[in-house]
């Protein structure tokens, strides 16, 4: 007799049976589900969830100069957005002004350039920092980034304590998924837990790191992958601040995540709450915290892009659609939809209206919002976020054994699980075991591009060079070189180096500038070598 035919499966390999009739055996109530806003947090952070305050409603957005991008910002806030997300040029995420000859070609391509104060106060312009929270993108430079932050609202006589927002700051998916790191890990991980010091004491309402799993599983991870890489950084990240001298329960409130919204729904909601899990176990169990606080897994979610497709672009509106929807089900604190043209283009404003759009559509009229958690107890959810707990416990005690998440990347142990599960994936999308509707199904042979897409102004570059240009001719250098002296100084010490960074940016020195000094200092990190 021929073998019986094989399940179908979760990205994670996770067999999906047609019904469910039971939980698992070892799944109970009140030690594994309990009520929102209750350890272990499984249903929810924050009791009654969007029945008391809807998430943060983010577009991610730069590009171009500090005008054009704040424009957008304006534009977005006007029409409902309640959080900014800032994206920045590759430049700026990896230290180099806009004038070094690395930037040619790249400046406001991928995000929006900034060259000092100067810029920063620009794309700040006529928008309440004490209101509006911002979320920046940046890691390699995200202390210059917070500090330059830092300045404008002292220039808007905003308070510090009421600077809200988040800067990504997680480097070390960036040796794993990205790439924008500058710096060896151990003088990177200085400098994050040098925020963490600092934005203890100075700006209690600012999340100094989002721990991300997006870019890991915009590489090829599966979700249980996604969840254990990410839960494990997030151990080395407590573990870095710990050896700082800092108390757990001093900055581990403040800490968040950024986790992917991709199409396969329930594993996705399932992967949400088993990640929220397993989290507040960490918390409490590992290291020892007390607060409830610290053991909440307070997470952004954006929705996938490398799901999106250039083909029939416009087919990427109902993809972005159900991501969204599983991010809100599974409790996100804020969300970024991305547009349906974002395959082809940077959003031109009227698609970034639409993903906004999307979100507002599910807040207001779907319904979901009305109780917290209204997929807890589902028969399927509860096994499939019982299994992926599984799975990424598993996979964080290798990296344990490892001898942590830093030992397991420079050992190449996250690269090799990544590599396998983007090609395992390409493999079925090209053999058509898995479908990507107008890809390997569904396809149009007539189908041309679309012709509305937005296309950088050439101009652009040269107008930013030459503001930088006329901002270093202006500024007083001896400031500039007294300002770089000291941080180099402090660089190659022990002492905080966030209130000297904020110097040297009121001192209107450059981020390139600054990059420089911990370049000379620590040097450049180059992989096997």
């Amino acid at each position: 007799m021929p073998d019986p035919p094989k399940p179908p499966e979760t990205t994670s390999g996770i067999p999906i049976w047609p019904v469910y009739d039971r939980w698992p055996r070892s799944v109970q109530f009140e030690r594994d589900l309990g009520h929102p806003g209750e350890f272990p947090f499984t249903r929810g952070v924050y009791d009654g969830m969007y029945t008391k305050r809807l998430w943060t409603m983010r577009q991610y957005a730069g590009f171009a100069t500090a005008e054009e991008s704040n424009q957008r910002y304006r534009y977005l806030l006007s029409q409902g957005q309640t959080g900014l997300s800032v994206a920045f040029d590759l430049p700026t995420q990896i230290g180099y002004d806009s004038d070094h000859h690395m930037a040619i070609g790249e400046v406001g391509k991928t995000g929006v350039a900034i060259d000092g104060l100067w810029d920063m106060e620009v794309l700040m312009q006529g928008i309440p920092l004490d209101q509006v929270s911002v979320s920046m993108t940046i890691n390699a430079t995200a202390a210059i980034l917070l500090a330059l932050l830092v300045a404008v609202a002292k220039k808007q006589g905003v308070s510090l304590a009421s600077l809200s927002g988040t800067t990504q700051n997680d480097i070390l998916k960036e040796y794993v998924a990205r790439g924008t790191y500058i710096y060896p890990p151990q003088p990177s991980m200085r400098l994050v837990a040098d925020s963490f010091r600092f934005c203890k004491e100075t700006l209690p309402k600012w999340n100094p790191i989002s721990i991300s799993g997006y870019h890991i599983r915009e590489a090829g991870s599966t979700a249980a992958q996604e969840i254990a890489f990410t839960l494990a950084n997030g151990i080395a990240y407590v573990e870095n601040a710990l050896s700082a001298g800092l108390t757990v329960d001093e900055f581990a409130p403040r800490l968040s995540f950024f986790l992917n919204a991709h199409n396969d729904f329930f594993e996705e909601v399932a992967k949400f709450r088993a990640a929220r899990r397993m989290w507040a176990r960490i918390m409490k169990n590992r290291f020892a915290a007390k607060d409830p606080a610290s053991m909440r897994f307070r997470f952004h979610t954006q929705t996938a892009g490398s799901t999106l497709t250039a083909q029939q672009p416009l087919v990427n509106v109902p993809r972005v659609t159900i991501q969204a929807l599983a991010a809100v089900l599974g409790g996100t604190q804020s969300l970024h939809t991305n547009a349906f043209d974002e395959a082809l283009a940077l959003p031109t404003a009227d698609s970034a209206e639409l993903a906004l759009r999307t979100q507002q559509v599910i807040a207001h009229e779907s319904g979901v919002t009305n109780t917290a958690d209204p997929l807890g107890g589902s028969f399927y959810l509860e096994t499939l976020t019982d299994a992926l707990e599984t799975k990424a416990n598993d996979l964080i005690e290798q990296i344990g054994k490892l001898g942590g998440a830093i030992a397991a990347i420079e050992k190449g142990f996250y690269n090799r699980q990544i590599e396998k599960s983007a090609w395992d994936h390409q493999r079925q999308v090209e053999k058509g075991e898995r479908t990507i509707v107008g890809v390997n199904r569904y396809t149009k042979s007539d189908e041309q591009p679309p012709d509305n897409i937005a296309r950088p102004d050439p101009k652009l570059e040269a107008q930013q060079i030459s503001r930088l240009t006329a901002a270093k001719s202006s500024r007083n250098q001896s400031a500039v070189r007294d300002s770089l002296a000291e941080l180099k100084r402090r660089a190659e010490g022990t002492e905080p180096l966030m209130p000297q960074i904020i110097t040297c940016v009121e001192s209107l020195c450059t981020l390139g500038e600054i990059s420089d000094v911990f370049r000379q200092v620590w040097g450049e990190y180059h992989p096997n070598t």
